[in-house]
């Protein structure tokens, strides 16, 4: 069984393991482009969203307030083994039904956010490290609907940026990415300033 959810997840999925997997130990103080956050708190924030969401995936309420520390031994491969589990979580046409008990929102657009989170932090943590980051096209190109459905409400709550007033050129990415990018806040010639 897979859903369209499931399948952009698989898509995107191994484009942001790689990444992860590039991450040196002497990197984890680096800063990113999510302001609050250095290597080592995006990486341990990216991996509470990937656990968290295979229970959205089940409408099971979730923890978000505790900030385990998921740096420890073997890291980089129960990540990708977390990963793969989020993919599966969201096979089941079952997930899809339904408003999610714990955020309010349409199922569909709960597994938009594991997606959105996938995709975005995965390009964080690439330019933070040094290392190169392709995501999965279709994954872009459906995020640019549901960031733009979820930026207000976003924008507000601290999660997004106000995005850049005007394109920037950005030669080295697709514009589909920069766009994705400037929607959420982000500066694609990061960290020079736009």
């Amino acid at each position: 069984m897979s859903t369209q959810t499931s399948e952009l997840l698989a898509a995107a999925a191994p484009r942001t393991v790689d990444v992860v997997r590039g991450v040196s130990d002497d990197q984890l103080d680096l800063p990113t482009p999510c302001s609050d956050y250095l290597v080592r708190d995006l990486l341990n924030h990216l991996f509470q969203v990937v656990v968290n969401f295979q229970d959205l995936a089940e409408k099971r309420q979730v923890e978000w307030a505790e900030k385990p520390d998921h740096l420890g031994d073997g890291w980089r491969d129960r990540f990708e083994a977390e990963v793969g589990r989020l993919v599966t979580a969201w096979s089941d046409p079952s997930t899809l039904e339904g408003v999610s008990p714990g955020m309010g929102m349409p199922q569909p657009v709960i597994g938009g956010m594991a997606l959105l989170d996938l995709t975005v932090h995965g390009w964080d943590l690439a330019v933070a490290t040094g290392q190169p980051y392709h995501p999965a096209p279709e994954a872009v190109a459906e995020l640019h609907a549901l960031v733009e459905r979820l930026g207000p409400t976003a924008r507000k709550m601290g999660v997004f940026a106000d995005p850049l007033p005007t394109p920037i050129p950005t030669p080295d990415l697709p514009p589909d990415l920069t766009h994705l990018l400037t929607q959420t806040g982000r500066t694609p010639t990061w960290p020079q300033t736009p």
